[in-house]
């Protein structure tokens, strides 16, 4: 009863996932308050330290200057990027919940129409860099956007998934989707988005993938090989927790 009473109380939760992302956040965390104020009703932002040794938590509660609406949460140490999501996720309390990334690669304004679209009926929205429609105004090195397809198509053939696009750090949900999806969510490393929306479709629930504008920031902290590889495993590990009905 006291979850549902304050579920209704939020219309909208901002999630965003930070590892010493002091410097990035000095930009866009005023930018996304200023765009939620701009009116999405009732909201508020759940910032998810992962361990961070530059502040970022410390920066953050500052720039809030003491509003309620802004939720910080630390972890001790640093869990992984899916790990730090699934937290913020399962914490946020809003009927609409949107993940970013902290460099706001995907513009804030984006938001919108997510929100029409999970009113209109779809569970999960997810950006999708692929599509013809999408505009992308600076792209990745050459090597990092190659291993993402890569990526996406091998897990397309062993999830058999019809996603194209599941690295985009942008989605939303429904609070009761997302609830469904994370307290189930097991991979804490890259392929998390992988599995997230792997669990999403095994549960039967209605996937939109939207067009975006997207800007990449040379300075991401992804390795994007590194990453790769260990997700390799993953998708396999996620392909057996599937089959094995562990995510049911």
């Amino acid at each position: 009863m006291g979850d549902t009473a304050a579920a209704a109380t939020v219309n909208l939760s901002i999630v965003i996932p930070a590892y010493n992302e002091k410097g990035r956040l000095a930009k866009t965390f005023p930018e996304i308050l200023a765009y939620l104020d701009g009116g999405h009703g009732t909201w508020e932002v759940v910032l998810v330290d992962d361990g961070s040794t530059d502040g970022t938590a410390a920066c953050v509660r500052e720039m809030a200057a003491g509003d309620h609406r802004v939720k910080v949460i630390t972890l001790e140490r640093n869990s992984g990027k899916g790990r730090a999501v699934q937290v913020g996720m399962l914490a946020a309390a809003g009927e609409h919940v949107v993940f970013t990334d902290a460099d706001l690669s995907t513009p804030i304004d984006t938001t919108a129409g997510f929100l029409q679209h999970l009113s209109n009926g779809y569970d999960v929205v997810i950006g999708n860099r692929r599509m013809k429609e999408s505009r992308l105004e600076v792209r990745q090195p050459w090597m990092r956007e190659f291993l993402g397809r890569i990526f996406t198509r091998l897990t397309r053939f062993v999830l058999r998934s019809k996603v194209t696009d599941q690295t985009c750090g942008f989605k939303g949900f429904k609070r009761e989707a997302a609830r469904e999806i994370f307290k189930r969510q097991r991979a804490a490393d890259w392929a998390f988005d992988a599995e997230i929306l792997h669990i999403a479709d095994r549960l039967g629930m209605q996937i939109h993938q939207e067009p975006v504008r997207w800007r990449d920031d040379a300075n991401s902290r992804v390795k994007v090989a590194g990453a790769c590889v260990k997700s390799l495993k993953s998708l396999f590990v996620i392909w057996y927790n599937g089959v094995t009905g562990k995510y049911r």
